[in-house]
């Protein structure tokens, strides 16, 4: 990969990130995974908002599009789990540009 695609790539990546983290509810939705242990079915993350469903299922997207959480199905619920080594790995990349 040359260089001009790595910084593309990057860009893309803070773009997602920092777009995610943009909104308090995902913030929030963040929040919750890490102090519950790191994973939480849908319907748990669901019923900590006063959100509707379609509300929550569309912040729970973003986050999976932007790599902070992933979905592991058990039986028939869907699993969130926190991506913290991606949060970390993006936010402290862009930061290091002003250290």
């Amino acid at each position: 990969m040359t260089s001009r695609a790595r910084g593309i790539e990057e860009l893309d990546d803070f773009d997602a990130v920092f777009g995610a983290l943009a909104n308090r509810s995902r913030r929030m939705i963040l929040t919750v995974l890490h102090a519950r242990g790191g994973e939480m079915t849908s319907g748990a993350i669901a019923a900590r908002f006063e959100h509707s469903w379609p509300t929550i299922s569309g912040h729970l997207r973003v986050l999976q599009q932007a790599g902070l959480v992933t979905i592991e199905l058990r039986g028939r619920e869907h699993v969130y789990q926190i991506q913290t080594d991606r949060l970390t790995a993006v936010t402290q990349g862009w930061l290091g540009y002003f250290a």
